[in-house]
């Protein structure tokens, strides 16, 4: 099956442990001699590559020449979307930086394998890149100390890529005759990294035919063994709301494991432009709107208010808040300017509330100015909190999403699975991150990824991987529950276990264990044929015979045998049922949760 996204692959595939620290150093290196390591290079920034100009000023839209036919990145459009000279952008749990270069100098890399020195425990290294000349794919290697391994990537042509994996989309390009009026694109292509290893260097791709990569930075991602995700939520699509303005959005959510400390995971996933973050709060929960006590104000970078780019993500310092075990929190997000669209997640299980506009009401512990309501979670991603053991990743749909729950109840399978995690002490008790969107697919796209759009069934999960689950704090194992929207749209049954391949490939070079459920039934659903559940029953087939010691998963936990009712196994079990036929309600969620051994989910090398 034809990948669209941006994507690596190693060659030999590798179990990677988690990294703990990092320092990163960077410059040209000879070929070492066989077995040996690179020289150690000279300090500095990818910016010692440059060899083209690929960003002109639009008074001057011939002074650069990204592509070899005169067209080039406006400096205008990427400052307008908050990427400007020197600006910083948090991509794939990785900060990179825009070239601090000015229109027609050298801003980016033409690679063609240069070698970048690394050192230190390295996770995964993170191009900001576009190719020209269609989709650039090619050949690098990852340098250690004991040897090197070869990757694979490919990258998106910055006017033809896929929109749903771009990192930032620029309403036109400049030509010697002026702006072309069609979009062009930057992207974010990761390659995973063994940090056991020891990496020494990185060799940038020798890319195969006649298109381009060019590289205008190169950061890396860091393991980060002392803080665990311990509640998320994916980005759905961008959506109206609102509209919003000098107004204070307060987010209510339920955490997993506790810790000594917190911060927060503010993101601005598939925006053209960038938000305006006033003040941010969180607070114990009393009821509805209304705080146990005054808000605790959430710095970054310790200054109150920030911006975050288009596409980009914000992480909050540490905020000096120790947090319980499955605590019901208030997240209080003052919005200074105009929002009339934001990225959201939908089918939120519970309500969030809108406060009078014209004030700022994150720091009030009263609910009372918050006088209507909504159902999403708008700019919210992530909560950590400091230490912990990692986090178990659910990469589904609707079902993981807890469609046919008890609304505000928390009765969502992940939810069950964390207080199951919490109430023991045979495993580690990890956080439980729920990246499960409404309708989503394993590979075709609900939401193309651009522009604002009513459908919030999100890009497809071979789309997301890389910001929804190798990015995720602390992320060790994912459980892979996923297939039914596409069986029942008519993707063929080949196809969506080919998609489960990649996913679990992918996620093996990312160092995360995989474990695969099966797809529950859904026989009375007005879509849910006979054919239909043929494919069902095919791609089940495919996840038990791959799945154990030495499989393509690691584990599978069979939830279609949970679910099904034994005297029509077409059909979920009645108990079991939410009543439409397709979403278990809580009785079923919950048996589900309680189906898995816990021992499933850790790691070989815990």
């Amino acid at each position: 099956m034809a990948r669209t996204s941006p994507g690596t692959s190693l060659r030999r595939r590798t179990l990677y442990p988690a990294a703990f620290a990092l320092v990163l150093a960077v410059g040209v290196l000879g070929p070492p001699p066989p077995g040996a390591a690179a020289e150690p290079a000279p300090p500095g920034g990818v910016e010692r590559f440059y060899d083209n100009e690929g960003i002109s000023d639009d008074s001057e839209p011939d002074g650069a020449d990204l592509d070899g036919d005169g067209r080039s990145l406006s400096a205008q459009t990427l400052a307008a979307a908050g990427w400007g000279p020197g600006d910083a952008v948090t991509l794939h749990g990785t900060e990179l930086r825009m070239p601090d270069t000015r229109p027609g100098e050298p801003d980016n890399a033409v690679a063609d394998g240069q070698r970048v020195r690394l050192s230190g425990a390295v996770r995964a290294v993170t191009f900001l890149a576009a190719a020209t000349g269609g989709d650039a794919t090619g050949t690098g290697k990852v340098v250690y100390r004991d040897g090197s391994e070869e990757y694979s990537v490919t990258t998106p042509d910055w006017e033809t890529g896929s929109l749903a994996t771009k990192a930032v989309a620029l309403p036109y390009a400049n030509t010697p005759d002026g702006p072309t009026g069609e979009q062009v694109r930057l992207y974010a292509v990761t390659v995973p990294v063994d940090p056991d290893r020891k990496p020494t260097g990185i060799e940038l791709p020798s890319i195969e035919g006649g298109a381009r990569m060019h590289v205008f930075d190169l950061g890396v991602r860091k393991e980060q063994r002392d803080w665990t995700g311990t509640w998320s939520a994916s980005t759905s699509g961008y959506a109206e709301v609102g509209p919003w303005e000098d107004q204070t959005v307060r987010l209510a959510v339920r955490t997993g494991a506790g810790g000594p400390d917190t911060r927060l995971h503010l993101d601005n996933v598939f925006a053209a432009e960038p938000v305006e973050i006033g003040a941010v709060t969180v607070a114990l929960r009393d009821e509805g709107p209304a705080a146990v006590q005054r808000p605790v104000p959430v710095a970054f970078d310790g200054e109150r208010s920030a911006v975050i780019p288009a596409g980009g993500r914000l992480t909050s310092d540490p905020i000096g808040f120790a947090l319980s075990d499955a605590a019901e929190l208030l997240v209080s997000i003052h919005l200074p300017g105009r929002v009339e669209a934001a990225p959201v997640h939908t089918a939120a299980t519970g309500t969030s509330y809108a406060g009078e506009p014209g004030t700022d009401l994150s720091g009030e512990a009263d609910g009372s100015g918050f006088t209507r309501t909504f159902e999403s979670w708008p700019f919210l991603a992530g909560i950590d909190t400091a230490g912990g053991t990692g986090s178990v990743v659910a990469l589904g749909d609707s079902i993981t999403d807890g469609v046919g729950s008890t609304d505000g109840a928390d009765r969502r399978w992940p939810d069950v699975l964390t207080d199951r995690l919490l109430d023991q002490n045979r495993v580690p008790r990890y956080g439980v991150l729920n990246q499960g969107i409404s309708a989503n697919r394993v590979v075709t796209d609900r939401y193309d990824g651009d522009g604002v759009s009513s459908d919030t069934g999100g890009v497809s999960a071979l789309n997301r991987l890389d910001r929804d689950v190798f990015a995720q704090t602390g992320a060790r194992t994912v459980v892979v529950f996923q297939g039914i929207n596409d069986v029942r749209w008519g993707t063929g049954a080949d196809e969506v276990a080919a998609g489960l391949r990649t996913i679990a490939e992918r996620s093996r070079e990312h160092g995360l264990r995989v474990v695969a459920a099966t797809i529950a039934p859904c026989g009375g659903y007005p879509d849910c044929s006979a054919e239909v559940d043929g494919r069902r029953t095919e791609v089940n087939a495919f996840i038990r015979e791959n799945s154990g010691p030495g499989g393509l998963f690691d584990a599978v936990l069979d939830f279609d045998e949970v679910l099904r009712d034994p005297d029509d196994p077409t059909r979920l079990l009645p108990e079991y049922d939410s009543g439409d036929h397709l979403h278990p309600g809580d009785a079923g969620l919950r048996a589900v949760a309680h189906s898995v051994d816990l021992r499933l989910l850790v790691p070989d090398e815990s």
